[in-house]
């Protein structure tokens, strides 16, 4: 009687709840899911064996890569060798086809011993995200299976010197001729740029002002020795300095008409869809950074000492470490959520921005509480966290800048209500 009588009461509930509060319907009577925090053993494996790969390999080299600027090709070797790069191409073009969570838990770990290298490494998924997303059979087939033969390299290029927040204000052009597309214009900002066996190119094909973005752009593979592509010098950058950026121009670059990702016209879209997956892989990095930070702070806060006492003793230092811990956390549960969502089928876009922005601030926040726990070691090139710092602000620009997070978080928040 109990049970049936309470189960009245809570459909006579949920009548209510739909005629008085209709907008919230969708979080009211949504299907209830299991919510764990526990990595199930391959994730766990993945965790490991990146965690240790990291200490043992990335760890070790950071300074040096962030001094001379060279490129991590050892590094990346030895990360294709153990199977992180690459990691979400499917299973039939010869990847493993990991989850983006699994993907984000990499991308932590080598976050962890050094952004550059992760940019570098996260580079490739970045680039094949949109053939993934919306590249035919024979693209996938030739692009991504080359990825998972041998360590090669590909680049995105969507930002331009003019257009970087404001995508739809790309320039470089494409325009039909016979069977193939003819590209024209520049790329600025890319990263792998110097170093790419292809490139995903987001080209403005109709030129009509007026055309709606959604239909006036085409995006393309194009490969990286097809005559007409020059690449520019390597940009020497604040932080992440393993990172190879640099500028690319297309003069008058014939590509075939089997290259177009997606539909001709629907190259918007495109770019848009990748970055639901692409912003959480970014917000791990600076997870990365952040907890690092963290562990830095930590470790020598229980070994200087003043006043008589380890300086974590104190509450002035103790409180920045437990703030430093409660951004990492909290950025990791958005970071995790996003995961969630697009793993499981559903809109991530919210918390891909929540994820991708609170990362953002939490690296940049705590790099900067590291550099003030070492005091003045903090500030000098023979101590981590000073490169820390560095490599942290990127986070706050690329793959979307806070500012352009705000926006999209927002406007998500707004149609909840609308």
């Amino acid at each position: 009687y109990y049970i049936t009588n309470n189960l009245s009461r809570m459909a006579l509930v949920g009548r209510l709840t739909r005629q008085l509060f209709p907008r919230l319907c969708p979080v009211v009577t949504s299907p209830a899911r299991n919510i764990s925090f526990n990595l199930n053993e391959q994730e766990n494996e993945i965790l490991e064996s990146t965690r240790k790969f990291t200490l043992e390999e990335v760890v070790p080299v950071a300074a040096h890569y962030d001094e001379t600027g060279d490129y991590p090709w050892e590094v990346l070797q030895k990360a294709w060798d153990l199977g992180i790069m690459n990691t979400t191409i499917e299973e039939e073009y010869g990847g493993l086809g990991l989850s983006l969570l699994e993907a984000c838990i990499i991308q932590e770990e080598i976050g962890f011993g050094c952004t550059g290298i992760a940019t570098a490494l996260g580079g490739n998924s970045l680039a094949e995200s949109p053939v993934i997303i919306a590249g035919s059979h024979e693209l996938k087939k030739k692009y991504l299976g080359r990825m998972t033969e041998e360590l090669l390299v590909a680049a995105y290029g969507v930002t331009e010197p003019h257009a970087g927040s404001d995508v739809a204000s790309a320039r470089t052009n494409s325009r039909k001729v016979g069977d193939d597309y003819v590209i024209n214009g520049s790329k600025m900002w890319i990263t792998n740029c110097g170093h790419a066996n292809w490139f995903f190119v987001f080209t403005r094909s109709d030129p009509d002002p007026k055309c709606p973005a959604a239909k006036a752009f085409t995006a393309f593979v194009v490969d990286a020795d097809a005559p007409g592509v020059t690449v520019g010098r390597k940009e020497w950058n604040m932080g992440q300095r393993a990172s190879d950026t640099r500028g690319v121009t297309f003069d008058d670059v014939v590509v075939p008409a089997a290259n177009v990702v997606g539909e001709p016209g629907g190259g918007f879209k495109v770019a848009m869809k990748c970055f639901d997956k692409t912003r959480p892989t970014v917000g791990a990095m600076s997870l990365g950074l952040a907890r690092r930070a963290l562990d830095e702070a930590t470790k020598y806060s229980m070994e200087r000492k003043t006043m008589g006492k380890p300086i974590f003793l104190h509450q002035a230092v103790n409180f920045m470490l437990a703030e430093m811990a409660m951004r990492y956390e909290l950025a990791k549960l958005a970071v995790w959520r996003s995961c969630a969502d697009y793993d499981e089928g559903r809109r991530n876009t919210y918390y891909a921005s929540i994820g991708k922005l609170y990362g953002a601030i939490a690296a940049n926040k705590n790099a900067s509480d590291a550099v003030q726990v070492f005091g003045g070691n903090g500030y000098n090139k023979e101590y981590p966290v000073e490169k820390l710092m560095r490599d942290a602000k990127i986070f706050q620009i690329y793959e979307g800048t806070d500012q352009i997070q705000k926006l999209i978080i927002g406007r998500e928040h707004m149609t909840k209500y609308m």
